[in-house]
């Protein structure tokens, strides 16, 4: 950390941006008739359409190489069509790496004869300067549809500098993904393991979930209201499937105002389940994010820190490490978190690193998953940044069913500390003093000091500046893919 007057004057430039943010966010939330959402408490589910629905099978899909095959399944048992939606798509992504290949396009196309197979992606970056363009997009929708039955639309009705950052497939309306895996090659291979293997690039650690039962009509019915937005088609509608498991779920979505004629005020209620879950929180929160920038969501966790609901009281995230000198690149926020903790020992900040021998290769944490007390869940697209609660689409979903979080979690520490199941389930206050701290506070030192690592957990130092945050509106569009 730094210290003396650029610490003193950094940190108040940071939270007087953080500061004009959060009053710019009440005061665009209040005339929208949203303001509500930014005081929501209680671990209830979020309020409006659509309703926390029972009868769920859900399965937690944890990296790429267990959700790819997965949805690759799926889709080729379609019956009756197939919606997907996404940030971007590569039509030579394989989803599956065993056997024959199954090539994204290939396998659309072979469908498409049979089933109605519909794209929606986001347009593209409006300046050239940036990635994916709307050329670059338009480029990839002729080569994902030539030869095909396939139809891909592109949404340009996005905010300025803001985009379509959703990621969702409904087969049949019987069966949804919704996660935070892109279908893509963009920026990074999506198809890694749970053994992170050092692969000479970037490694991937993200999440999907797979889900039948009711709750899919909500994932359904928001590809038909876009489609219809963008295309002018409307789309038959169709009623809720019948129960097909016993977990209550919940889909909650951002949709930025101004975009959809259909939903003119917009919707924040990916915001407003955060914000109930981290404030009901009195065990534990556990997040993984791309981004921790959201000044609400660091209100509350500086206030959790400084005013701790128990004295076991644990904070851990696991983020991306900035890849040119190992530390975190939160714009100031886990040096914020950092300080609110004064050294209690209730905050940690982990990232990720596929090792071989003296080399490292950083994983990319781009899953996008919160879970609180064991008690609340959410997995989806959805990052912890004003640009996936603010002003892009997003889709999460959310149960409150205990075991599912609690297994789910189970599984998420087992893979990081490199442990088996029955070593990460105990107390958990008593796993992250004595089995995460100890693991990411060595691998630090081993990095610092030059030595090999011997396990991917590292702890981040917590040491960016808090007036990064001033580039935030502006770098956010150009890295929340």
């Amino acid at each position: 950390m730094k210290s003396g007057v650029a610490f003193s004057i950094d940190r108040a430039l940071g939270r007087a941006v953080d500061h004009r943010v959060c009053v710019h966010h009440r005061r665009r939330l209040r005339r929208l008739g949203w303001e509500y959402v930014l005081d929501a408490s209680g671990s209830g589910w979020a309020g409006g359409h659509p309703p926390a629905r029972g009868g769920n099978e859900l399965e937690v899909l944890i990296d790429g190489a267990n959700a790819l095959p997965a949805m690759a399944k799926a889709l080729a048992a379609a019956e009756s069509h197939i919606h997907l939606t996404g940030w971007y798509f590569s039509p030579e992504l394989d989803l599956t790496r065993d056997g024959r290949p199954t090539v994204l396009r290939n396998l659309l196309a072979e469908l498409s004869v049979n089933v109605d197979v519909r794209v929606l992606a986001w347009a593209g970056a409006p300046l050239p300067l940036f990635h994916p363009s709307r050329r670059e997009v338009r480029a990839m929708r002729d080569r994902l549809c030539h030869g095909s039955r396939i139809r891909c639309a592109l949404d340009a009705r996005e905010q300025p500098l803001h985009c379509h950052h959703e990621k969702t497939i409904v087969i049949d309306d019987r069966v949804a993904f919704v996660g935070g895996i892109d279908l893509t090659l963009e920026s990074g291979d999506r198809f890694d393991t749970h053994d992170h293997p050092a692969r000479a690039q970037l490694g991937w650690h993200d999440a999907a979930t797979r889900i039948q039962g009711p709750a899919v009509i909500d994932v359904a019915e928001h590809f038909r209201l876009r489609w219809r937005e963008v295309t002018g088609e409307t789309l038959p509608a169709t009623e809720a499937p019948a129960p097909e498991g016993e977990v209550g779920l919940q889909v909650v979505r951002t949709i930025p105002n101004a975009v959809y004629d259909s939903v003119p005020r917009g919707e924040f209620r990916i915001l407003e389940s955060y914000l109930r879950a981290l404030r009901s929180a009195r065990q534990f929160v556990y997040l993984e994010n791309q981004f921790l920038w959201s000044p609400e969501v660091i209100r509350i966790l500086c206030d959790k820190l400084r005013r701790p609901p128990r004295d076991d009281f644990r904070i851990v995230a696991v983020l991306p490490a900035d890849p040119n000198d190992g530390a975190d690149d939160s714009r100031g926020q886990v040096a914020s978190l950092v300080e609110a903790d004064e050294d209690a020992g209730r905050f940690l900040a982990t990232t990720l690193y596929a090792r071989n021998g003296a080399l490292a290769d950083p994983v990319y944490v781009h899953a996008k998953i919160g879970i609180v007390d064991d008690a609340w869940l959410t997995v989806g697209s959805a990052n912890l940044n004003d640009h996936s609660l603010f002003n892009d689409t997003e889709m999460n979903i959310v149960t409150h069913d205990p075991a599912v979080a609690r297994q789910t979690r189970l599984r998420l520490w087992a893979e990081h500390l490199e442990l088996p199941l029955e070593r990460v389930n105990g107390e958990v206050a008593a796993v992250v003093d004595n089995r995460w701290k100890l693991i990411a506070n060595e691998q630090l030192e081993r990095r610092r000091a030059g030595s090999p690592l011997t396990h991917r957990l590292v702890e981040l130092p917590g040491i960016s500046r808090h007036s990064k945050r001033l580039l935030g509106p502006l770098q956010g569009l150009f890295v929340d893919g």
